[in-house]
């Protein structure tokens, strides 16, 4: 910052000395042009020319000591002559008074002072204006320098956010629930009335792209009350101390314009707990979070401040934070539902062009757990693709490409038919045949060969349940049932190649296998272990809530839950091995047809299944 100093000023004094020299010049130049003009006629000249009667009028200026000459017979538009004078000129003016020459004298001293001072401004305003713009930009800095505390919250004097409830679909709950909110702030004396007392802050939480931000904005749509919008990261600074600042003033315009909404996204960046983490935590941050507790619920109350924040990390805000006084209510903003994606792409499918084939009901059936971002995203995939393919209407297939491009990855060229491509196809049909056989099983949606980015050569692809995603409640067959199907990719390989040809392909599937197996041993108490829980889910070191701590079983537990593992997958691999090899004729067919065709939907695998295997009806009806 010094040497940036001292260059600014090294170059504001040459450039004022620069300025200074610069009437000199000028100046000089003045003179030079000036004795150039002189040495058109001399002195001796002009004597000589007034005895001999040619001058008709002369001009004589006595402050620069000049004559200026008009020769008679001269045409108009050629110039006088100007001729240098001495300091005693009796003899010329002797002679022109003898020859009758028009004779005046003029003062040139007027119009050289005029001159000179033009020439002291013309270095003069610069240099005034150059120290105009360095108090300029130094005042510029103080004062942002005194605004460096000032909130930075947007504000908004009536909330024109331009969305309502209306706008908002697929989370009634949280809609009613804070309809009250809208409520409190439109007719507080209902519920004061009663003795009933506003509430301070809600918690909206929820996994990513749910729609937490957006029912803020509808909250501050409908209460139309002034709106304060601040995001978490924006309290918090390098120096320590402008974070709190920044909430005493935020909190203070805000009892200006009581009653009043205060958004605070993303509160987790500035609201996680103090003193967690491996050494210590952050002063500034940990200073800005005790401001925000002080102001939500003090010594001194904010009457008509309602504040709404947005987390999807409720389980690393502290707890002073969550107590009732502060947050008093925690809404859950989750997922939506099948009922609840449909209005959902209801809502975001009135501003496209979609075929009348192309059923709503059908893509909220297929997209179990997408939130409200994924699929609004969904159907601007499917847009973007219907107009790179030029088509004026989005079709089913484009909306297929857009799900499997959300959920599994770019579509590629497909492979030219070799060794590779039958191999991926043996793979792929060994999940798909027994996801159709396995009683428990989720039925199958499509199986492809085309390949997708990210290194994947093929997938089967099932219509999983939703109940049983939502709930969380997966039954030990369903379990032991999905573990088969996975690893049918790599017994179908092994069967029909052999264990010398077998491939790398099933990695991802291995993980997945070890995954649900010691889930099943050390958590859900589904094997001869016990009903203990040896293991637990949350595993949050960067808190400091596991760091240090063991397993709660000894060393001999730890390699029964290793064989037990290894156990039920060995289990598993059998079935999958002894269902592939029973049918074996099935499997050839299915491959070449899935070679020819590069996919298969479902259905129509189910009906190929059932001519071989005489499925009951009742397991041929699975789909979505």
């Amino acid at each position: 910052m010094k040497s940036q100093a001292k260059k600014r000023i090294a170059l504001t004094g040459m450039l004022a000395a620069s300025l200074i020299m610069l009437p000199g010049m000028l100046g000089g130049n003045v003179a030079i042009a000036q004795q150039k003009a002189d040495s058109e006629l001399s002195y001796g000249e002009l004597i000589k020319k007034a005895r001999n009667g040619e001058i008709q009028k002369v001009e004589i200026d006595e402050t620069e000591q000049t004559a200026k000459v008009t020769l008679k017979n001269q045409k108009p538009e050629v110039k006088a002559q100007q001729v240098r004078l001495l300091n005693q000129n009796s003899e010329l003016i002797r002679e022109l008074r003898q020859n009758k020459v028009e004779l005046n004298q003029v003062s040139s001293e007027n119009s050289r002072a005029a001159v000179g001072l033009l020439i002291n401004l013309m270095w003069i305003v610069p240099l005034v204006a150059l120290m105009l713009l360095f108090l300029r930009r130094s005042s510029n800095a103080s004062s942002q320098a005194m605004n460096f505390g000032k909130t930075r919250a947007r504000f908004q004097m009536e909330a024109k956010t331009g969305i309502t409830f209306d706008d908002v679909a697929g989370i009634e709950e949280a809609k009613e629930e804070l309809q009250e909110v809208v409520t409190f702030l439109k007719l507080p004396e209902k519920f004061t009335a009663i003795g009933a007392r506003i509430p301070k802050g809600v918690l909206l939480v929820g996994p990513p792209g749910t729609g937490k931000t957006l029912l803020a904005k509808a909250i501050a749509g409908e209460a139309a009350v002034p709106f304060f919008s601040i995001s978490g990261s924006e309290f918090v600074e390098m120096f320590v101390g402008v974070g709190a600042s920044r909430v005493r003033d935020l909190f203070k315009k805000a009892k200006d314009n009581a009653p009043c909404l205060i958004f605070i996204d993303e509160i987790d960046a500035v609201g996680r707990q103090r003193g967690a983490g491996i050494g210590g935590g952050n002063d500034e941050r940990e200073q800005t979070l005790n401001q925000l507790l002080t102001e939500m619920d003090g010594f001194e109350g904010n009457n008509g401040i309602i504040i709404i924040a947005a987390t999807n990390r409720p389980d690393v805000l502290d707890a002073a934070l969550l107590r009732p006084g502060r947050f008093d209510r925690q809404i859950i903003v989750d997922a939506p539902d099948r009922k609840g994606r449909l209005a959902i792409l209801q809502v975001h499918s009135q501003n496209k062009k979609i075929d009348p084939s192309v059923s709503l009901e059908v893509i909220a059936r297929r997209t179990p757990g997408f939130t409200g971002a994924d699929l609004a995203n969904l159907l601007n995939e499917a847009a973007i693709l219907t107009a790179r393919r030029r088509k004026e209407a989005i079709t089913p297939l484009e909306v297929d490409d857009a799900i499997d491009r959300l959920t599994i990855g770019l579509t590629l060229n497909p492979l030219m038919d070799s060794k590779k491509k039958r191999l991926i196809a043996y793979h792929e049909i060994g999940h798909a045949l027994l996801a159709t056989l396995l009683p428990h099983s989720d039925p199958l949606n499509k199986v492809t060969i085309i390949p997708r980015s990210g290194g994947i050569g093929g997938f089967s692809q099932q219509i999983l349940n939703e109940e049983v995603i939502d709930s969380g409640l997966y039954t030990r067959a369903w379990m032991k049932d999905n573990i088969t199907m996975t690893l049918g990719g790599k017994a179908s390989e092994v069967e029909v190649f052999g264990e010398a040809e077998v491939t790398g392909g099933a990695s991802g599937d291995l993980k997945m296998v070890t995954n649900i197996a010691r889930k099943m041993a050390t958590m859900y108490g589904m094997t001869d272990l016990g009903l203990i829980a040896l293991e637990s889910q949350n595993q949050d070191v960067f808190l400091g809530r596991d760091w240090g701590n063991r397993n709660e079983y000894s060393e001999e537990m730890a390699i029964k839950i290793d064989h037990k593992v290894r156990e039920i997958a060995n289990e598993c691999y059998q079935i999958a091995r002894k269902t592939i090899r029973e049918n074996r004729d099935l499997v050839d067919r299915l491959v070449d047809l899935l070679i020819e065709q590069e996919t298969i939907e479902g259905e129509q695998f189910r009906q190929i299944v059932a001519e071989y295997t005489q499925l009951p009806e009742k397991e041929l009806a699975k789909s979505s």
